[in-house]
């Protein structure tokens, strides 16, 4: 059962999608705007949680299709009406509606134009990087006697300390972190293409999966 676009303005909304490129878009006066397109939905409701039942209001949605081979047992016993490649839950607040069904298909359609958004996904994956990458450090100097020291990260000791500072910024695992970007605005939307255009940047790289929640 899709669920009434209507229906939905009057509680929490929230899609799941992949980040794919970024474009231009020319609004109707001529402006230049820098979008985000976003592969959104369609999500399937699978299931509902109910704090007089389980101790707190969430809906869980299931995205994209997958084989069943390839999930494991304990999340097959939690989808209804197919296989999903992803499963995610979206907490919902006291204030927000519940009436939520399992089976119910959210889409872009949800969605309005100017409606302000949430978006949280994986950063791009750097791998080991040095200080100069991971932390902005300036290296140091080519000349007075020193050879091959300019990305080093200088004394990590402090002088007088037997032992490194807890917290000390060095070389290591860079990205590959979820990030939370805050009031990104939807720009367009084709409920036929399932294509949502979001102004701002939207973390993750090409094909990385994002959450949508517009409150």
């Amino acid at each position: 059962m899709r669920v009434d676009r209507d229906l939905l303005l009057n509680r929490m909304k929230f899609i799941l999608g992949t980040k794919e490129n970024m474009i231009e878009y020319f609004s109707e006066d001529g402006t230049v705007i820098p979008v985000t397109a976003v592969l959104a939905g369609p999500v399937t409701v699978t299931r509902v949680f109910e704090k007089s039942k389980d101790g707190y209001n969430a809906v869980q949605v299931g995205f994209g299709v997958q084989k069943k081979h390839r999930i494991s047992k304990a999340s097959i016993g939690q989808m209804k009406g197919g296989f999903y490649k992803n499963l995610k839950e979206f907490r919902l607040k006291p204030t927000d509606s519940t009436d939520f069904k399992e089976g119910d298909i959210i889409d872009v359609s949800a969605f309005s134009i100017g409606d302000k958004l949430i978006i949280s996904g994986t950063s791009k994956g750097k791998g080991f990087q040095g200080v100069v990458k991971r932390h902005g450090f300036g290296g140091g100097p080519r000349t007075h006697g020193q050879k091959h020291s300019e990305r080093e990260p200088g004394s990590i000791g402090g002088g007088l300390r037997t032992h490194v500072p807890k917290g000390m910024r060095m070389a290591g695992r860079m990205g590959q972190d979820r990030i939370t970007q805050k009031n990104l605005k939807v720009i367009f939307t084709d409920k036929e293409n399932n294509i949502m255009l979001i102004k701002g940047a939207v973390p993750g790289r090409r094909g990385s999966l994002v959450e949508i929640i517009s409150r």
